[in-house]
């Protein structure tokens, strides 16, 4: 299953110029029994290349993400670093526009029956 999207909540094309954010709250994340991944792409559809040669965020970092301390989690989208002590959150950003895909491998039913809906941007 895939979620895709070109804008933010405001409808406006992503621009790595901006700093976005999205919000996992506790317990939110994708409901996969297999894994997720939220990646980005350049306006070619190709990977942003990047001096951390970080493409993607998920399950596959998940040891490396920090949570708040609340349980929920935030992902940082943007050309410039969110500050140190985000940067384990952060995929890089082309400096002009860039699309975002949340994939889901093995959904659980609540994504499947559109209870479960990804966070804004």
């Amino acid at each position: 299953m895939c979620y895709c999207t070109d804008n933010d909540t405001e409808l406006k094309q992503l621009n790595g110029n901006s700093l976005y954010a999205v919000i996992f709250p506790k317990g939110q994340l994708p409901p996969v029994k297999g894994f997720w991944s939220l990646t980005m792409y350049n306006p070619q559809h190709f990977f942003y290349a990047n001096d951390l040669h970080r493409y993607s965020l998920g399950t596959k970092n998940s040891e490396t993400l920090k949570y708040d301390p609340d349980g929920g989690v935030a992902l940082y989208l943007g050309n410039k670093s969110p500050g140190n002590d985000k940067e384990a959150n952060w995929i890089p950003a082309p400096a002009s526009e860039f699309s975002l895909w949340l994939r889901a491998y093995w959904p659980e039913q609540s994504m499947l029956d559109g209870s479960w809906k990804p966070p804004a941007i």
